[in-house]
């Protein structure tokens, strides 16, 4: 459970929020709204305790999950299975035993002897935090979002982003927390798994707070809502589901108009009346409570919600460059033993459009970082043709360096862009004054995805490599992603499993991962894009 008590939350000169009071408790299914940069990572971060409030309290009770968006916690030497298991404390005993049941057939008798007491003593710590009852459970979870055998025998060094994800996801899912927080839990997610993440949400009888641009997700999982105004101060909290919370949003916010109309015009007639009055000695008095009355009128309204800003995105007119300026030639990747791909060819024209497909862990995120020059193949060249600028967008936000300010970040990725220069275009992207000297670890997703997106705009790049670069943002901002896309001049190669972002492209190829098949793309492709 969740006990929240005149929360005020800052950043920098900027308050976020004030005031906020609430309670999280068993059956309570929130879902957490607002615009990119109204403050709901850094209130989920708050909440899980990876943040100080700057006033006010968080009392927790009972164990909590909290799925960040870009998790980051784990041993990197443990395989998936383990960290999954050990929310619940069995994930180090399977190991154990496992160790104990190959020394059990030491020919030593005394390593032999030694193996059984130990194997003896952790099978019963096993059982009393659920045995393989437990372990089977864990297993079905692992199973529903897309995480097989060879996933979770692997280490947490050795998998990508989204694999990462998706077991941290498991892990929380896993651990029967009585409160869970979970900050945009479908990202990375097959079509399946996020049915199957739905169902899940429906029966869960603890309580939780989802962050999800999802808009199924919440509406058919949510009986709370809390919307966070990007212009205010202060958590609206509604008792209902998604769409009566829609409606009833809607209402309250026609009723602010109403209100304010009223009282503005009301207040105008008085002070009208006291001006007049002010020119007469004998009715100073009179106007005096006149004006006051006019300010009283409008200081109790509450405030009518504004219309949330936009960022305006557009790709760089790309620079000039050869006909075809990047080409792969028979690359592969291996993590240890485990093939991701092999003898993958790629050319790309000047203005060409590629989508890559495949399943979860089939190496569409290497590849692009592969191309990218992030990683180096195993096997194979890449060559850069005449003229080459890339500009590569990361689904984890690699190329942000979370040590420096945003605007520090914006000026190393273009250097002849002035100071002026990069203000301005990060004011396009929404941030403006103080905001542009925050670091930018301190971002949420949403604003992460701005700041990664704005580099690539100075850039000029003429090959764009766009790595899930809808996720983390509102419906207003991925319109604006989906528009710069259909626009740009330049060659783009594009990994999403949004079909919105696919249809934006246009794309004339498709590229199917793990085994490198190159194909004229067709509408029967389209199908394979939320499932991949």
């Amino acid at each position: 459970m969740l006990n929240v008590s005149d929360l005020e939350i800052r950043v920098g000169a900027r308050v976020l929020m004030q005031n906020v009071s609430f309670r999280v408790q068993p059956g309570d299914k929130i879902g957490l709204v607002g615009r990119n940069g109204a403050g709901k990572t850094t209130l989920t971060k708050v909440l899980a305790g990876d943040r100080l409030a700057d006033e006010g309290t968080v009392e927790r009770s009972g164990e909590l999950g909290y799925l960040p968006q870009d998790p980051r916690s784990g041993d990197p030497e443990e395989t998936a299975r383990t960290r999954i298991l050990n929310a619940r404390g069995i994930g180090d005993l399977v190991h154990g035993m496992h160790a104990a049941t190959e020394q059990m057939a030491s020919t030593d008798e005394a390593t032999s002897t030694a193996a059984m007491k130990k194997y003896s003593r952790l099978e019963e710590q096993f059982n009393v935090h659920g045995g393989y009852a437990a372990e089977a459970e864990a297993a079905s979870i692992a199973s529903n979002l897309n995480l097989p055998d060879r996933i979770l025998d692997q280490q947490l060094k050795t998998l990508s982003g989204g694999q990462r994800r998706r077991i941290e996801l498991a892990r929380i899912l896993f651990s029967d927390a009585g409160t869970m927080i979970l900050d945009e839990p479908t990202n990375h997610l097959d079509a399946d798994s996020i049915v199957w993440l739905r169902d899940f949400l429906q029966n869960y009888n603890g309580g939780f707070i989802v962050i999800s641009h999802d808009v199924e997700l919440v509406g058919e999982t949510v009986n709370r809502v809390f919307y966070l105004d990007a212009n205010r101060t202060t958590i609206d909290i509604y008792n209902m589901n998604w769409k009566n919370y829609q409606r009833q949003r809607e209402a309250d916010q026609e009723r602010r108009k109403k209100e304010r109309a009223n009282a503005e015009k009301k207040a105008s007639a008085l002070q009208q009346q006291a001006a007049k009055f002010g020119a007469k000695a004998t009715k100073a008095a009179a106007a005096h409570q006149m004006v006051a009355r006019a300010e009283k009128l409008l200081s109790g309204l509450e405030d009518v919600r504004q219309a949330d800003r936009v960022a305006k995105l557009r790709f760089p007119t790309p620079v000039p460059c050869g006909r075809t300026p990047l080409m792969g030639k028979s690359l592969s990747k291996s993590y240890g033993s485990l093939e991701v791909f092999s003898a993958v060819d790629l050319a790309i024209d000047r203005g060409s459009r590629v989508v890559i497909l495949g399943l979860n862990g089939a190496g569409k995120t290497t590849m692009l970082r592969i191309l990218a020059g992030v990683d180096a193949p195993d096997t194979g060249v890449i060559e850069a043709g005449h003229g080459l600028r890339i500009g590569y967008y990361a689904q984890e936000h690699e190329t942000i360096d979370v040590g420096q300010s945003v605007l520090q970040n914006m000026m190393s990725s273009s250097p002849n862009l002035t100071e002026t220069e990069a203000r301005r275009v990060l004011g396009s992207f929404l941030f403006t004054g103080d905001d542009v000297l925050k670091p930018a670890g301190v971002l949420s997703g949403g604003e992460k995805t701005r700041l990664a997106l704005a580099m690539i705009v100075v850039s000029g790049a003429n090959v764009l490599l766009l790595d899930e670069p809808t996720n983390n943002l509102d419906p207003a901002s991925r319109g604006e992603i989906l528009d710069a896309l259909a626009h740009y001049e330049g060659s783009v190669i594009l990994v999403s499993h949004d079909e919105g972002a696919v249809e934006a492209l246009n794309p004339e190829r498709v590229l199917i991962m793990p085994d490198g098949v190159e194909d004229l793309w067709t509408k029967d492709y389209a199908e394979l894009i939320s499932l991949a």
